[in-house]
């Protein structure tokens, strides 16, 4: 998957850090910074996720599902995007990035590799008997 992010981050410039995180919060693929600065964008983007749940649920018809958030900061953007089941894409960008370039490549990127991104819930371990 890393060559894919890499696409993403070279065919749109100014993105900073991009980040396949599943629905709990998890790291699974990143492209820019170190490590620990995907494992902080991951939970970070899960805990936003989880505030547009909420808020989406106060939306008539709604389920609470979230499609994308947009974060336009004095720094620049964050972009988080459903990218599968329990699986979504979040990307910074520097305040200069194109939004709707970004938009549309992270939108192709996620129907290119969407089925893919897809993870199981996560059970407990069952105690030994």
């Amino acid at each position: 998957m890393d060559w894919m992010l890499r696409d993403l981050a070279a065919s749109v410039p100014c993105i900073r850090h991009i980040v396949v995180l599943s629905a709990d919060g998890l790291c699974m693929a990143q492209h820019g910074d170190e490590r620990d600065s995907g494992d902080r964008l991951a939970a970070a983007a899960s805990g936003i996720k989880s505030l547009a749940q909420s808020i989406a649920s106060e939306l008539p018809g709604d389920e609470g599902d979230v499609k994308m958030v947009l974060l336009e900061l004095t720094g620049g953007f964050f972009y988080l995007m459903s990218a599968g089941e329990r699986s979504y894409l979040a990307v910074t960008a520097d305040a200069e990035v194109d939004p709707g370039l970004i938009s549309h490549r992270m939108r192709d990127l996620v129907l290119r590799i969407g089925e893919h991104l897809s993870t199981g819930s996560r059970t407990p371990e069952r105690a030994a008997p």
